[in-house]
């Protein structure tokens, strides 16, 4: 996954539609019109919208502390920038200085991070403290009081959603770029706010990273092994790929039934607090009993960690929101600031896909290639990938060969890309930039932000070297990096570096990671091969849109009952999970009332990010047929350097339609004629 939740507010906090301070206006409007009165005989008609739009902007923000009305009217008379010339030469100074602080800032965090989030030995109770620190904490009180933040709110009109939709696809590159300026410092959300949200952040991830389960220590009734001994899970990324992986074994039906179970006390919170991270003990999980020594022991469960950590998270952004008037909820700012595509919107396409007639035809399907009824953890089934056959085993023996190492990986991402369709030149651009690290957790990307730094790899790989597993992540991870490189070095303006949301840079890395045989030198002759692509991602999507509504209804939920408890939030979440499953997953499976859903760690760490996956599958989809036929490495590029424009629009510039399911779904519909 991307690595956004370290940047996440200082982004949306500086980077969103209009949103005004929710306290007493400290400038009356006759002054305001007054001001405007006064720069409009300076300037002109010409500059009536941005004088009208920027001292509205100022006035909204504008407190006591900042000055009486004189010095308001004084301030916007002699900041007010009156002609393009040095409207842009501003322009260019911003993007210069705030791609030194972003850039700097977000090294400092992640530099302070490297000892909770790399395998780099003991964790010790300092270097938590560090992690919770957040560099950005003070940048908007600051530039509010030296007036920065009111001189860019005063020059650069901010647009909602709405207008960006409309006159984005009329606008050049250079108007894009003014725009994204105008949704700088929408808001004054006061430091310890924001550096008290950092600390629950960082909590929450140390809890996720170090949250493993030792398979070797997991028994039958008849205290029975089934998984290695050295064998070492994170949840939920390694226990769901584990099981994944055992569709190949004709004997991994009952490994996939005991990590289901596993699963369940997760979410339920039913789990031993003695088997998390610890190898102490064996572990019945069927039972949920435990033992030492061939003898059963008490034990206590975890005391729902789970739920608090994500309590803490929701009162983090609960808190920011007095400060935001038009977009008072973490859920409005997450959609229609950050994600730009309305929650109502998302909710209606997860919604029709996962009430789509080609669920249970797909369905069916599965049934027939399992020889057996679907099971709930089929929601994981992979037997549409290409080489689904082949034993796990056989691809970790290939797989650390290649890369027994984080070095390893590390000197062969050059040869990787070329093997991808990058040019030499490209992929050696691409990997002089790109730094892998050993990650205690499953594995994530984080981009640079400014040019002189590298976009991180983190990966899990142990000791034994790089498992299938962990490279097919790593691949993942590899395609973020690729992307966030892409789009800082070949974006044309600062202002417009990234992309439109969380769900352009999934999808990137699932167009990698699908080509991990490729890099690999596996060559699968299947004249079938285009119909199950088309069959594992439409799997794949029902089973994440399935997740994402869990996620955000529990948001909602939370909104509704902000003064609730850990426990009231653990029942809720499962009851949340269990309507979902029963609304669109039980008559598909036979099953009713599981909460496997809420499974996912983002749910935990990464507030309401699972939507920007199921999104970025089908925008993966529609990537991923427009470049048949064509170079990855040229129309990758070609995408990413359009950068931060609204969703749809980056969509028909890449591949010449909106975000859709209709392509998906319409390819599935061909393939169940093909596929038997």
């Amino acid at each position: 996954m991307k690595k956004n939740f370290a940047i996440l507010f200082f982004s949306v906090m500086i980077l969103s539609v209009p949103v005004l301070f929710a306290g007493d206006k400290a400038i009356d409007q006759e002054t305001v019109e007054s001001v405007k009165n006064a720069l409009l005989e300076k300037y002109g008609d010409s500059q009536k919208f941005r004088i009208d739009r920027g001292v509205d902007q100022v006035a909204a923000l504008w407190k006591e502390e900042d000055g009486c009305t004189t010095a308001f009217t004084d301030f916007c008379v002699q900041y007010f920038i009156g002609t393009p010339e040095a409207l842009d030469a501003n322009l260019k100074r911003l993007e210069t200085n705030f791609e030194v602080l972003s850039g700097h800032f977000l090294k400092m965090m992640q530099d302070l991070m490297r000892p909770v989030q790399l395998e780099l030995g003991e964790i010790l109770p300092i270097d938590t403290i560090f992690a919770q620190y957040s560099p950005w904490a003070h940048l908007d009180e600051d530039f509010f009081t030296n007036k920065i933040a009111f001189i860019i709110r005063l020059n650069f009109p901010e647009y909602s959603l709405e207008e960006k939709t409309e006159l984005g696809p009329k606008w050049s590159r250079k108007e894009w770029a003014h725009a994204r300026a105008g949704g700088w410092f929408s808001s004054r959300v006061p430091a310890d706010v924001i550096q008290k949200y950092s600390q629950f952040s960082a909590e929450a991830e140390s809890y996720i990273a170090n949250y493993n389960i030792f398979m070797g220590k997991l028994v039958d009734k008849d205290k029975k092994t089934y998984f290695p001994e050295d064998m070492k899970l994170i949840t939920h990324w390694n226990l769901r790929d584990e099981l994944k992986s055992q569709y190949a074994d004709p004997k991994g039906l009952f490994k996939q039934k005991m990590i289901y179970e596993v699963m369940l006390h997760i979410v339920n919170q039913t789990i031993p607090e003695t088997v998390i991270n610890s190898s102490e003990y064996e572990w019945d999980p069927f039972a949920n009993k435990i033992f030492s020594n061939g003898e059963e022991a008490s034990f206590t469960p975890e005391p729902d960690t789970r739920y608090t950590r994500w309590l803490n998270i929701f009162k983090g952004v609960h808190a920011m929101d007095p400060y935001y008037s038009q977009l008072p909820t973490f859920i409005k700012r997450k959609f229609e600031a950050e994600r730009e595509i309305p929650e109502a919107d998302v909710e209606i396409l997860f919604s029709e896909f996962c009430k789509s007639p080609q669920v249970k035809k797909v369905a069916k399907l599965i049934e027939k290639r399992l020889g057996r009824e679907l099971k709930p953890w089929d929601i994981w089934y992979n037997g549409f990938k290409a080489g689904s056959s082949i034993p796990e085993e056989k691809l970790d023996r290939i797989v650390a060969e290649r890369f027994p190492t984080v070095e390893a990986f590390q000197n062969n991402i050059e040869d990787i890309l070329k093997k991808l369709g990058f040019s030499e030149e490209k992929a050696r651009f691409l990997a002089d930039r790109i730094q892998v690290d050993p990650s205690r957790g499953a594995g994530h990307a984080w981009g640079a932000e400014m040019k002189s730094e590298k976009a991180l790899l983190r990966t899990r790989i142990p000791e034994d070297g790089m498992n299938y597993k962990g490279f097919s992540i790593a691949l993942h991870e590899l395609g973020h990096c690729v992307e966030q490189t892409f789009t800082l070095h070949g974006v044309d303006y600062y202002m417009l570096h990234g992309i439109p949301n969380a769900a352009f840079t999934e999808a990137f890395a699932y167009v990698l990671q699908d080509m991990d045989f490729d890099v690999l030198g596996i060559k699968i002759d299947d004249e079938n091969q285009e119909h199950l692509v088309a069959l594992e991602n439409f799997w794949n999507s029902y089973e994440i849109m399935g997740v994402s509504l869990v996620d955000m209804k529990a948001w909602n939920w939370l909104y509704d009952h902000p003064e609730a408890t850990p426990d009231q939030l653990k029942e809720a979440v499962i009851a949340i999970a269990k309507d979902v499953w029963n609304t669109y997953f039980a008559d598909v499976f036979g099953v009713k009332d599981t909460p496997l859903l809420a499974i996912y760690s983002h749910m935990v760490y990464t507030p309401l990010y699972l939507p920007d996956y199921a999104i970025g599958h089908l925008i993966y989809f529609q990537i991923g047929r427009y470049l048949e036929g064509k170079n990855l490495g040229e129309e990758m590029e070609r995408m990413c350097v359009a950068g931060n424009i609204v969703p749809q629009l980056w969509m028909i510039n890449a591949v010449g339609s909106e975000i859709s399911a209709k392509a998906l779904l319409d390819a599935v519909d061909i393939a169940l004629k093909h596929i038997k």
